[in-house]
């Protein structure tokens, strides 16, 4: 999907949650904006609200107040139905504990959304291998996801993020539950998704990673701090 605007466009966004009788503002008029084919990295210390802006940036949720426009379309106006459809359609997701189906093998795992899409049997089959394939787990299809190893866990769940061919690829700590050898591997292979055109954001908590891509955002206290290129 080729936007023929920035991917995401976000300006004043606002989080408020309500904790008993007080308010906790987790987003302060947040501005932010990515083109397509960038490899964004956003940092945060725990509480900073980077992860409550991902999830609004995913249509996970809608802010309290503000405007975002995924691809054009404005998204914090729509309800739980259509925010479904747009996320399913336009955007891949990648979690820190990989969000697998235990029983399902690795080809099942990475069709689902396919599944969802209602995309037929024989080309979900097909597309899902392609995903195998190009994270180098061809051979691990048949596997289920407590034989394989964490590494190749989150190789399923890159391979399942991107089969669905989404605008967006967001990753939430994909390396926080690997060794550094083994989330290096991960990284590399990000690395080589934006350069294949992908337009990816990825959540951090950790320099290191963020080394990888080509922006980083800091954010602090629902607000962001710094944006600088690399």
């Amino acid at each position: 999907m080729t936007a023929s605007g920035p991917v995401i466009d976000a300006r004043g966004l606002r989080k408020v949650y309500r904790m008993g009788e007080v308010d906790v503002e987790a987003l302060a008029g947040v501005d932010f904006r990515m083109e397509q084919g960038e490899f964004t990295c956003m940092m945060g210390a725990s509480g900073s609200g980077k992860s409550t802006l991902l999830n609004i940036i995913g249509c996970l949720d809608r802010p309290t107040s503000g405007l975002y426009e995924l691809l054009g379309r404005r998204i914090d106006s729509m309800d739980d139905s259509e925010l479904a459809a747009i996320r399913n359609r336009f955007v891949g997701f990648v979690f820190q504990t990989f969000n697998l189906l235990a029983r399902a093998s690795a080809v099942e795992n990475v069709e689902l959304p396919l599944v969802y899409a209602r995309v037929p049997g024989r080309e979900r089959r097909e597309r899902a291998m392609e995903g195998l394939e190009r994270v180098g787990l061809a051979d691990r299809a048949g596997h289920r996801p407590n034989q394989m190893s964490g590494g190749e866990r989150q190789r399923v769940a890159i391979a399942r993020a991107l089969v669905t061919r989404p605008a967006l690829l967001l990753a939430d700590e994909p390396t926080g539950n690997l060794d550094s050898r083994t989330g290096g591997m991960i990284l590399d292979l990000f690395r080589e998704l934006h350069e294949e055109g992908n337009t990816i954001l990825l959540v951090t908590h950790d320099s290191g990673v963020a080394s990888s891509a080509k922006r980083l955002v800091r954010i602090r206290d629902g607000r962001i701090e710094s944006d600088s290129a690399r």
